[in-house]
C-alpha cells in the first residue's frame, strides 16, 4: 500500500528568499551585522547564560555572557583554538572581554 503526500504549498507559491520579485525585494531589511551571528552552543546556569556564536561576514568567534544575578554583559573574541574553553570558562578569560552596560543587551 502506498501512500502519497501532497505539498501543503500551492505550486505557484514562492520562497520568499528565492522570490527574485521587485516588489518582494524592496521589502527586505538592511541586514544588521549582529543579526548575522549564528548560535553554535548555549548553555545556562545559575543566572549566567552563555552563548557561542560564530559571525561568517567577520569570520570570528564570540562568546556572551550575561549574568543575571549581578546585570552584567560582556563579549570575549577569542581565537580558533581556544574558543571552546572560553565557552566552558569564560569568566578565567573576562580580562579579554569588551564590556557593556549593566543593562540587558538582548532587550533590544
Amino acid at each position: 500500500m502506498s501512500k502519497s503526500f501532497r505539498s501543503a504549498r500551492s505550486p505557484d507559491t514562492y520562497a520568499g528568499a528565492f522570490d527574485s520579485r521587485p516588489e518582494r525585494r524592496a521589502r527586505r531589511p538592511v541586514p544588521n551585522p549582529d543579526s548575522e551571528r549564528r548560535e553554535l552552543a548555549r548553555r545556562s546556569s545559575a543566572g549566567v547564560d552563555v552563548t557561542l556564536y560564530w559571525h561568517p561576514t567577520l569570520d570570528e568567534l564570540i562568546v556572551c555572557v550575561w549574568d543575571e544575578r549581578h546585570g552584567d554583559y560582556f563579549e570575549i573574541r577569542p581565537q580558533r583554538y581556544m574558543a571552546l574553553d572560553v565557552y566552558h570558562h569564560p569568566y578565567a578569560y573576562a580580562d579579554l572581554a569588551d564590556e557593556y552596560e549593566s543593562e540587558d543587551p538582548r532587550a533590544a
